[in-house]
């Protein structure tokens, strides 16, 4: 990956916010009703709290730890840099990453001149570590992940997708998620990928105090505005997680009809337990990429994560998909002539 590149994302793009758009993960039963109405009732006109007290302790509460190892982030990305930069200030030289993984992770380590290992290199030795659960862009469970709990070094456990696991289970128990950063972006789960707040869940242990320091050194003021808060103190809430878990049951039943759907079209599913699957269409998606996006498409291409000839799909509703069918038959036809 090129360290100067546009980083390639999903998503909306010049011409706006696609109809139908699979090339995103956030939650396509969303938003969540709660949330939305907090959201409403926010107070704009002033800034948070700094500390974020209140917020810290509810998440703290929310997963049965101190608030001392609530560390509030701007989004997902911005903390990645911001570990990165802070690794890089004690020391840090090599940086590992899953053979498939979220572009940001290269990104920063290439930023603070890392050298990257990749898997199936191995990860000792490295001082920073990065997993996910399940995977991106695969969905899977990360292989030999439990490995990385013992590694000596600074792991972080990129949970994005776990509110979204439709099949399987955790690949880690409490007691080893504990001796790893778990680093949590509800928006997905809310599906509401608009709002930007993270916040991540250091261990238990001394050796993370040190990192958590750089950490809040290199911290911006408020990095959270009044909405980041208001997203992340009602995703811990039983509305929220109500919501949440039915919207489940939902996306459980539109994969199925959405793997089926691509199949008959000839492509190859991937296995996946998040509400994302990816998948090795019959032609070429670049060759037809524009074509689909004049009807509202938009699919995520997985060359940027190493798949070239596959695509990455977020589940959608059946009017959606239905719609991807219609729209790639007729694209495919057209290239074909």
């Amino acid at each position: 990956m090129d360290s100067h590149a546009t980083p390639v994302h999903g998503g909306p793009d010049a011409s706006g916010v696609a109809w139908h758009d699979f090339s995103t993960n956030g939650n396509a039963v969303g938003p969540c009703p709660a949330v939305l109405a907090t959201l409403r009732a926010a107070d704009a006109a002033h800034y948070p709290d700094p500390r974020y007290t209140a917020l810290r302790d509810r998440l703290a509460a929310f997963h049965g730890v101190t608030a001392e190892r609530i560390v509030i982030a701007a989004s997902a990305s911005e903390f990645i840099h911001r570990v990165s930069a802070a690794v890089a200030q004690g020391g840090g030289r090599q940086v590992w990453l899953p053979a498939h993984s979220y572009g940001d992770y290269e990104r920063a380590a290439q930023a603070w001149g890392f050298q990257v290992l990749r898997e199936p290199e191995p990860h000792d030795g490295a001082a920073l570590h990065w997993c996910c659960g399940p995977s991106s862009p695969l969905g899977q469970a990360q292989v030999d992940l439990a490995s990385h709990t013992d590694a000596g070094s600074t792991c972080v456990l990129d949970m994005a997708y776990e509110p979204l696991r439709l099949e399987g289970r955790a690949s880690l128990d409490i007691a080893q998620r504990n001796r790893l950063w778990q680093l949590w972006t509800p928006n997905k789960a809310m599906g509401l990928t608009g709002i930007r707040a993270a916040y991540t869940v250091a261990p238990d242990d001394a050796a993370a105090a040190s990192l958590m320091q750089r950490l809040e050194r290199l911290a911006s003021s408020w990095p959270l505005g009044t909405h980041g808060v208001a997203l992340l103190e009602t995703w811990t809430g039983v509305e929220a997680q109500a919501w949440l878990a039915q919207s489940l049951q939902t996306l459980r039943i539109w994969k199925a009809q959405q793997r089926a759907l691509c199949k008959s079209l000839g492509w190859h599913c991937l296995p996946s337990d998040a509400n994302f699957f990816c998948a090795r269409t019959d032609l070429p998606y670049p060759q037809l990429a524009a074509a689909l996006r004049a009807e509202g498409i938009k699919l995520r291409d997985c060359a940027s994560f190493g798949l070239p000839g596959h695509v990455r799909l977020g589940v959608l509703p059946p009017q959606s998909q239905q719609a991807l069918k219609e729209a790639w038959t007729r694209a495919a036809a057209s290239a074909q002539d």
